[in-house]
């Protein structure tokens, strides 16, 4: 093996342990109004493109950001994904996150976060994603509050004040 492929090897297995789920989380109920958004769920929702495959059907978002709920994300964002992702629009493994608050709607984001690996198998969205970055995401196993709070911290991202 020559030094170029192990350092490969090296790199992959970094990343594959930096994004791997955190089997001490489980779920929990989402978080109340104050937290962001009223999460209304339905079991069995058809596939709605836009809302994606998920619990999450009917999220109301506030207009101004809930700066606390952003910090909280950010530091979510520091653990659980900035090895594979970028606060601009650049690609690193998985896609930048500038705009993306503003591309999808926020039902489909914390669907995507919260079921990922439904969301990668039957989402069209999803799938054209993975054929883009050609790296699933793993499933960080989020609560449902930890996916809120990086929500939140998406929207921050993306000029929301």
């Amino acid at each position: 093996m020559n030094a170029l492929t192990k350092l490969m090897l090296a790199s992959m297995s970094i990343m594959l342990m930096a994004c791997g789920p955190d089997a001490g989380n489980t779920p929990s109920a989402p978080p109340k109004t104050d937290a962001g958004g009223e999460n209304k769920t339905n079991e069995n929702p058809a596939h709605d493109p836009e809302r994606g495959i998920g619990k999450f059907q009917n999220v109301t978002i506030a207009p101004q950001l809930n700066a606390s709920l952003a910090a909280s994300g950010e530091k979510t964002f520091q653990v659980k994904c900035a090895s594979c992702h970028k606060l601009t629009d650049e690609k690193l493994v998985g896609p930048g996150w500038k705009g993306v608050s503003e591309r999808r709607k926020a039902e489909w984001i914390l669907n995507f976060m919260t079921n990922t690996d439904e969301m990668l198998n039957k989402d069209p969205a999803a799938q054209a994603q993975l054929e883009i970055c050609l790296v699933r995401m793993p499933n960080q196993s989020l609560t449902d509050d930890e996916a809120f709070s990086l929500y939140e911290f998406m929207r921050k991202n993306d000029g929301v004040k």
